[in-house]
Order: structure tokens, then C-alpha cells, then sequence
């Protein structure tokens, strides 16, 4: 074994001992730690925002994009953000010891059903260093190790990050090692990572489609997969256009790098005569690149073709793909054809519709004249969120406290013997 894996190995060793510490603990000592963490990221900014002020020069100066610099962008505003995130998580209920089902059985046995947590939790992820905050947050409040891998691009701002966090965990007594970067910063410390089975409980890729493909395939760890944001808007031909233009603006302009960012719109051919005009003038207006259909671009013949790479794009940029459907089928055949599983959503005043649409679109959310960018873990009242799975096995969109915790199954007896 060479000596990386052997550091990777023996992180989540240590990680595994912390995690046995944790899972009994009381949700006032958690939360008592979370708050020591929250203050410590406030007292540390200086050299917090540093660090990210060196990451963000390297990545500037590798060329890349303007999306991904946003998502590795810290300020002193967004770090007070993440800490208040942390002390939102504290006011959450505790999950684990919850019982979700019980009974007396015929016996007398006392059988019930109780949260648990998961473990060791690895997070593998790409250049967004709230995610190194979140994650820590959310898993030492569900009672779980974290092991953190983030992208190379923020190597000095999560080491910072997380010996603040470590450092104030650990003087509210609980045990550093609960919080810990996986060692190494290349492909060969995420693939020791994902050789760990049986001392790592889950993974959680959070990023691309490239590297939520990878872990999915690679891992020898389960994952809990969480997919890509190609998320659409559907205008119903019963919809209320003023209201439709402002959720379509708000969806794709309000933060262009983030999952949940309308990347499709679909408009129902009865009203698209009358809307689109206005929609393709306001988005114009806002900076975005419009990518049309044949329809949407006889209205706007300055619009680019529409292809298919088109349809299946996560942008996660100033850039929508329009296309105008004869029916709400058409619109539900086309997102479940194009679309990632993510977010869709309807505006429109008839509830028939709507319903169908929430039945047939098969997605982690459903927004009902609603703009897409509400599927967030913190607007769904969770504090925070580990990531939106996209899969359909334990958890399934934003992943709170309780989605970070197992069962097990607890039967007290009176020297019951099986006969």
C-alpha cells in the first residue's frame, strides 16, 4: 500500500472511532458544538477569506469559468451566511433516536423502529466551499464522521475551513477526527476514498455529471447519488402570463450557477404567440442567451438553433433552451426525455393540470407556479442540505438531517425464547 493510501486509510479510521463517539451524544452537545463552529468561522475570517482570495487568483489565472469562480467565491458577507447556516442547523430537531414506527407484538416483545446515524459520510465535491461548512454541520448534528474531498481549486480554503471547524469542535468536546479532509489532491485520494468499504458508510458526490458519474461507477462505497440540474418551466396554456414571466426570470437569472437554475423553458403553443414575445424581450434584456426551436426562433431570429446537446444541458450560465409544445404531454414527454430528475415546474390556473403535471414528471420536485430555485434545502425549512439527490433509493431531493440517518430495529423482551 502506498503511503497516500495509507493516510487516506487512516483518516477514515480515526474518522471511524470519532463516529462511534458521536452517535450517542445529546443534541445539546451538538449543538453547543455547532455554535463554537459557527463563531470560530467569524473569528478566522481573515484568514479564511485569504485563503480563498488565493484560490480564487489560481483558478482565474487557469482560465476557468465565471460560473465556477462564483461557486469558489467567498465573502465576508457569504462566510456569515454559512456560519448563521451552522446555527440554524442547531435549532433543527435532533433526528437520531426518533422513533418512526412501533408496536407491542402478540408476545409482549416491545418492537420499535429507531434513527440512527449512518456513520462515516464522504463528501466528494467540486469548488464550493459552503459545502465544506454544511456538510460538517449537518453530519455531526445527525450524529456522523464526515470525511471532506473537495476539488483542488479550493484546497487552501477548506483546510482553513475546516481547522476552524476542527479546532472548535474539539474544544467543545467532541472529537476532531469527526471532521476531516481526505489527504491528497489529486484523482488517486478520491479513488483510495472510494476503496473504503466497510470503513466508509455512503459517499456523496456533489458537482458535475462527469464526477457524479465517476464515484457512481467507480465507488466500491454506496452512494447516494446527486444528479445534475437540467430543470425546466412549463407556461400551461391556462397560465397567468404576468405571473409566468416572473417566475421564468427569477428561475433562470436570480443566480445562474446553482442546480437549481431553469435551464429549459417550454411554452404551450395556445399562449406562445402572446408570451413569448414578452418573455424572449425580458430575457434578452437580463443578459440570456437564447437557444430556440423553430417556432421560438420565427419570433426572435436572433436566437441560435436549439440542438440536442441543447436539451440535455445543465448551462449553469446565461444560456436557455426554449421550445414551444403543442400539449402539457408534449411538455412531460419532453422533460422526461431531456431532463435530469431534478426540478420542473408548471404555471398554470388549472388544478387539473397541475395535477397531472406533479404525477407525470417524475422529478425530485415539482414546483406549482413556483420558480425552480426553491428546491433548496434551506428554503424547504431543513438549515441546510448535504446535496439534492436525484435517485430514488433512501433519500430523494434536497438531503437534510433526517436523509443522513439509517434505522435500526430495537426489540425489548422479558427473557423472550424463540420455541
Amino acid at each position: 500500500m502506498n503511503s497516500l493510501a495509507e493516510d487516506v486509510r487512516e483518516t477514515a479510521v480515526r474518522a471511524r472511532d470519532a463516529a462511534a463517539v458521536l452517535a450517542p451524544l445529546s443534541r445539546a452537545d451538538k449543538d453547543r458544538a455547532l455554535h463554537a463552529m459557527a463563531d470560530a468561522l467569524l473569528a478566522g475570517a481573515g484568514p479564511i477569506l485569504a485563503a480563498n482570495g488565493a484560490d480564487v487568483a489560481a483558478a482565474r489565472a487557469a482560465g476557468t469559468g465565471e460560473a465556477m469562480i462564483d461557486r469558489l467565491t467567498l465573502t465576508p458577507d457569504r462566510l456569515a451566511a454559512i456560519a448563521d447556516g451552522l446555527r440554524q442547523v442547531a435549532l433543527l430537531e435532533d433526528p437520531v433516536g426518533t422513533v418512526v414506527r412501533g408496536r407491542v407484538l402478540p408476545n409482549g416483545i416491545e418492537l420499535r423502529q429507531v434513527r440512527v446515524p449512518l456513520g462515516v459520510v464522504g463528501i466528494i465535491y467540486e469548488a464550493r466551499p459552503n459545502v465544506t461548512v454544511d456538510a460538517a454541520g449537518l453530519c455531526l448534528k445527525s450524529g456522523n464522521a464526515v470525511l471532506l474531498r473537495g476539488s483542488a481549486s479550493a484546497l487552501r480554503t477548506n483546510a482553513a475551513l475546516v481547522a476552524a471547524l476542527r479546532d472548535a469542535a474539539a474544544g467543545a468536546g467532541l472529537p476532531a477526527d469527526a471532521i476531516a479532509l481526505v489527504p491528497g489532491a489529486d484523482h488517486e485520494s478520491v479513488k483510495q476514498l472510494m476503496r473504503l468499504r466497510g470503513l466508509v458508510d455512503v459517499l456523496i458526490p456533489r458537482g458535475g455529471a462527469g464526477l457524479i458519474r465517476t464515484v457512481v461507477e467507480e465507488s466500491t462505497v454506496p452512494v447516494i447519488e446527486t444528479g445534475v440540474g437540467n430543470c425546466h418551466v412549463y407556461v400551461d396554456v391556462d397560465a397567468d402570463l404576468d405571473q409566468a414571466l416572473a417566475i421564468v426570470l427569477n428561475a433562470k437569472t436570480q443566480r445562474v450557477s446553482v442546480c437549481n437554475t431553469a435551464e429549459t423553458l417550454l411554452v404551450h403553443a395556445g399562449v406562445a404567440d402572446v408570451f413569448l414575445p414578452r418573455v424572449l424581450a425580458a430575457l434578452r434584456q437580463a443578459g440570456v442567451t437564447i437557444h430556440g426551436d423553430d417556432a421560438v426562433r420565427s419570433q426572435d431570429p436572433s436566437a441560435l438553433s436549439a440542438t440536442e446537446e441543447d436539451w440535455a444541458a445543465e448551462y449553469l450560465s446565461l444560456d436557455l433552451a426554449v421550445r414551444v409544445v403543442d400539449s402539457l404531454d408534449d411538455a412531460v414527454a419532453h422533460i422526461r426525455r431531456w431532463g435530469s430528475g431534478h426540478t420542473e415546474a408548471i404555471v398554470t390556473r388549472s388544478l387539473a393540470a397541475s395535477r397531472r403535471f406533479i404525477a407525470t414528471c417524475d422529478s425530485a420536485a415539482v414546483m406549482v407556479n413556483a420558480s425552480t430555485r426553491f428546491t433548496d434545502g434551506e428554503r424547504f425549512g431543513f438549515g441546510a442540505e448535504i446535496g439534492i439527490s436525484t435517485q430514488k433509493l433512501h433519500a430523494r431531493g434536497p438531503m437534510g438531517l433526517t436523509e443522513l440517518t439509517s434505522t435500526t430495529w430495537v426489540g425489548v423482551g422479558d427473557g423472550h425464547l424463540v420455541v
